[in-house]
Order: C-alpha cells, then sequence, then structure tokens
C-alpha cells in the first residue's frame, strides 16, 4: 500500500505557519514592509507570486516538489473527497495511491494524503496573503485592483476546500464549533492561531468574495485560468449553498451562468472534459506540456481518465469506477449513463474512441503490455483525452462549469420557497442536455433528493461528492446489504451523518508548530460491511 509515513524534510513549506519559501522571515514572520521592499526592488517577484498562485493549484509536486503520484494541488484533493465519498470506486491494490481514502485511514495525521490536503490550499492562502500584503487596496492603478481582487477569491476558494471537512456545517447546527485556523495578510501569531468558528470561517469567505465582486466589474481576463466576477459569483453560490443561503446561492448562481452554456447531447455522448476552452467551462486549471511533464503520473490524466498510454489508471487497472448502486439508478434514455462501460464492458462513447488500431467496444477489454490493462466493469469514460494512448498527459480540468451552477440555480429556488420554477430549470436542463424523456419525479425521489441525484451523476469525479454528502446531512452509502456491490470490500461500508469520523484530523506538523490547535477525535475507523441497512434518498 502507499500509505506512506511522511519524512518532514528540512525546509518543506507550511503556509499556516509562515508566508512564504522564498524570502527568508525576520524573526516568526514577514512583515508587510519587508515583503513591499522586496516587490519594489524586484518587480517581477510580485508577478511571478501571483502567476504562481494560479499555476500552483493543479502543478505536479505541489506540495511535497518530487516525484509523489499523488501530489497534485487542488485537482488531487478533489479525487480524494470524491473516494472518500460513495460514488467513486477504485481498486485495493498495492497500486492505488489513495486507497486511504477508501479505506477512510485518511484521519491519520502522519500519512502523506491528509498532509497535503491540509497544505496545500494553505500554500495558496500563504501566496494569496503576500499579494495582499504587497499592494494597498487604497491604489488608484485598476491592475493593482484586479489583482487584489483576484488574490482574495483565491483565498476563499482555498478556504472553501478546507472547511466543509474539519467540522460539520450548517445543516449540522455547527456554526459555532471550530474549524480551521484563519490566516490573512494581517496574522502575526501563528504559534498560537486557535481554529476559528464555522461561522467566522464563512464569514472571511463571504468577505473576500464581496470583495472580488465589488471590483472585478471590467475585468477581461486572458484567459479562463483565472478568475473574473462570473467565477467569484460561482464561488460565492458555492459558498452560500453550504451556509444554507438557499435564495443568494441561487441568484449569484444565475449570474455565473450569464453567456455560458452546457454541453450539447453530442458532445456528452463521447469522451470530454479535456480542454479548458470547452464552451460550458466558467474556469479551469490550464495544464500545459511543460507543468504535466514535471511528472506525468500526478496529474489527472494518469488517475481519472482511462485512456492515458502513460497513468497509473490504465496501466494499473486502477481505474475510477462508478458505484454500481449509483449506476443502476441512471435511466438508460440518459446520455449520461455512457460516461461509464456497463457490466460487459460496454458504452456508447466508445464509438468514437479508438486506441492502438482498435475501435468502439474492443477498446475495453484491450490490453497492452505495461500501458493498458482491460477496463473494469463500470470504468469511466467520460473524461477523456487530447489523443487516445497519449503520453503528454496534458488535459486539463474543470474548477467550474455552467452546469453546476445551474443544478445551484435548482436547488437554491426549491429551497428557497420556489419549488415550481426551481423544478423547471432542472427539467429543462435534464431534458435538453441529457434525457429528453426526463422527469424530475420519474425516480420516486424527493425533490431534494433528485437534485442531490442529478449533482451526483453530472458533477460525478470533479469533487463535489463529500461536500454535497456533508452540506445536506446525509449518510454515507456506499453498499446495500444483501446486493451485489463492485466496492472492494476493505471500503464497502456504510456511516451516519453524524459520525465524528467524516472530520479530517490536523498534521501533525501543525499541531507541534500552532500550539492552540485542538484536534478533531471523534468517531472510530470504520469497518468492512458496517452499516448495512442504511440509506441516502438516492440509491435506495
Amino acid at each position: 500500500m502507499k500509505k506512506t509515513l511522511i519524512i518532514i524534510a528540512a525546509g518543506l513549506y507550511m503556509a499556516a505557519c509562515s508566508w512564504s519559501e522564498v524570502i527568508p522571515p525576520q524573526g516568526e514572520y514577514i512583515l508587510t514592509q519587508q515583503v513591499q521592499q522586496t516587490n519594489d526592488l524586484v518587480s517581477s517577484r510580485a508577478d511571478a507570486t501571483f502567476n504562481g498562485m494560479y499555476t500552483k493549484t493543479g502543478a505536479p509536486g505541489s506540495v511535497f516538489g518530487g516525484s509523489r503520484p499523488d501530489d497534485f494541488g487542488f485537482i488531487m484533493m478533489a479525487f480524494s473527497n470524491d473516494i472518500e465519498a460513495a460514488d467513486i470506486v477504485l481498486a485495493n491494490s498495492g497500486y492505488n495511491w489513495f486507497s486511504a481514502c477508501g479505506m477512510l485511514t485518511s484521519r491519520n495525521a502522519d500519512y502523506a494524503n491528509p498532509y497535503i490536503r491540509y497544505a496545500a490550499p494553505y500554500n495558496t492562502i500563504a501566496a494569496a496573503n503576500e499579494i495582499l500584503a504587497s499592494y494597498s487596496e487604497d491604489s488608484e492603478d485598476e491592475s493593482t485592483i484586479y489583482k487584489i481582487a483576484q488574490a482574495r477569491a483565491m483565498r476563499a476558494f482555498a478556504y472553501l476546500n478546507l472547511a466543509p471537512y474539519f467540522q460539520f456545517g450548517y445543516a449540522a447546527g455547527a456554526e459555532d464549533l471550530p474549524c480551521i485556523p484563519i490566516v490573512t495578510e494581517k496574522t502575526t501569531e501563528f504559534t498560537d492561531n486557535p481554529r476559528a468558528t464555522v461561522a467566522e470561517v464563512y464569514e472571511l469567505i463571504i468577505s473576500d468574495l464581496d470583495y472580488a465582486i465589488g471590483n472585478l466589474d471590467g475585468y477581461v481576463r486572458t484567459d479562463k485560468s483565472r478568475i473574473d466576477i462570473q467565477t467569484a459569483y460561482g464561488l460565492r453560490a458555492r459558498a452560500y449553498l453550504n451556509m444554507q443561503e438557499w435564495g443568494k446561492a441561487a441568484a449569484d448562481a444565475a449570474k455565473a451562468a450569464e453567456g455560458y452554456s452546457p454541453a450539447t447531447m453530442d458532445e456528452a455522448a463521447r469522451p470530454s472534459f479535456i480542454d479548458i476552452s470547452e464552451h460550458s467551462w466558467i474556469w479551469g486549471y490550464d495544464m500545459t506540456p511543460d507543468i504535466a511533464m514535471f511528472n506525468p503520473y500526478a496529474t489527472s490524466s494518469a488517475w481519472i481518465r482511462s485512456f492515458s498510454g502513460d497513468g497509473y489508471s490504465a496501466g494499473t487497472q486502477v481505474y475510477a469506477c462508478i458505484n454500481k448502486i449509483l449506476y443502476d439508478k441512471i435511466p438508460e434514455t440518459d446520455i449520461r449513463k455512457g460516461w461509464w462501460v456497463d457490466e460487459n464492458l460496454e458504452s456508447p462513447l466508445l464509438a468514437t474512441v479508438t486506441w492502438n488500431g482498435v475501435s468502439g467496444n474492443a477498446v475495453a477489454p484491450l490490453e497492452i503490455d505495461n500501458v493498458k490493462m482491460p477496463f473494469l466493469p463500470y470504468t469511466n469514460v467520460k473524461f477523456g483525452m487530447y489523443n487516445v494512448g497519449g503520453t503528454n498527459n496534458d488535459e486539463d480540468w474543470p474548477y467550474m462549469r455552467v452546469e453546476e451552477m445551474i443544478l445551484i440555480q435548482a436547488e437554491g429556488l426549491v429551497k428557497s420557497g420556489a419549488p415550481e420554477e426551481g423544478r423547471r430549470i432542472l427539467e429543462d436542463f435534464v431534458r435538453t442536455y441529457r434525457d429528453p424523456g426526463y422527469s424530475a419525479d420519474a425516480g420516486g425521489r424527493s425533490l431534494d433528493d433528485e437534485i442531490w441525484f442529478q449533482r451526483r451523476i453530472e458533477l460525478w469525479g470533479e469533487g463535489f461528492s463529500n461536500n454535497d454528502t456533508r452540506r445536506l446531512n446525509k449518510p454515507l452509502v456506499r453498499f446495500h446489504g444483501g446486493q451485489a456491490s463492485n466496492v472492494p470490500e476493505a471500503f464497502r461500508f456504510n456511516m451516519t451523518s453524524d459520525d465524528g469520523w467524516w472530520l479530517m484530523r490536523f498534521t501533525s506538523s501543525e499541531m507541534n508548530t500552532n500550539l492552540a490547535i485542538t484536534d478533531n477525535t471523534g468517531g472510530t475507523q470504520p469497518v468492512q460491511e458496517q452499516n448495512p441497512g442504511l440509506m441516502d434518498g438516492v440509491t435506495d
């Protein structure tokens, strides 16, 4: 197993405790004046920090800087969070570097997986704070204000990727419980910085996004890897969704979606989610060949895409598969049913695929020495490649799509007193772009659960499953007692919504440095086949 204990190397950067790995601090922290003086002397440094704030979010080696294939920033975090939930199934294999997520042994503070998931966001927070310490909000320079606004939005994005996993949320009435330490450009007490409450963390998130939205009007980004005003609206919609501010979430999602259109039925009928220029993407990570080749195994292409000629997924048969209990609920008329091969390794999406001279469904059982193993039942073919069998692994990653915003609108309206309007938005989306015969009532679920079902299908593999389960106060349901399952035995368990094992633990380095931290301790590690009778309202 690849659940390696971390050896904390000298100089390893932990952003929650220091601001920079480049400027040696005078004392415990870097003064604002020091950063400003450095940037005055070397103007290119400020630009490098700003660009790096974006580039490092999905780059290989974003935390350890070495050869770990499970170290690729926020993309890795999305993958890990989904594996910890119910809908992604990976083989229990010695090649599975994410087995700690499958077994939920990721609560061990000395494992690399939880360390990366804690360090990567705080590294982004550190970069954002350095930018904010470098410039004055009183500046009259438009480009400076745009940088400040983007830095604050990126800081909010980072906190949104931390807060839901270290404490229960608004649905559980946990607003006043301790969440994570807040670090801003004004923080000085790094060794005595206790956990802020859930409400305090979200107050900062909303404040940062309010500023971004108020100051990005008129900003035209060079490409979709940068945050613009619509991206900021989308991030605030996510925050409001977590906070159960339903009407505000719906309104912000509508603004984020303006001018974007979902992937068409034809586009959804072939492996995609490849290129940041796809018209449904609002924001994404632009993976260049130079970035990917630093370590091509530490990329989404190596892990979640089933068509890489140089990746863990295909090369070791650690395919990202859908849980059978969710797959079985997808109607045959829904084009997304083909985003995964069935139990016979067939999918209509494979009609567009040729690999090593083999085409169509024959691609699934194809075996190529040291390159590809046969697909497993329910292997995903949702995520494509620029070139099937290619080895660049430079496919881009969607951080935000218009489809997500449409589903937020539907949920927000339903839960804020406008259920018919929410239903209309939901049905219009699915009928137009995914399943012409769709009815929100056909599955026999409540409207709330139907929207969650649609999110679980549409956003599968993109990092939303864990947070959605938590914010909806739902149990973890990976299997149904007495039914056939494709979940490996070691990962086959269910967990109640209030089990303290949901909560991540703080890393040893953080606990040893920030003496004000009190760790999460509740719950016990799940055991095989536990809670077989739990139901979630979607896969029942």
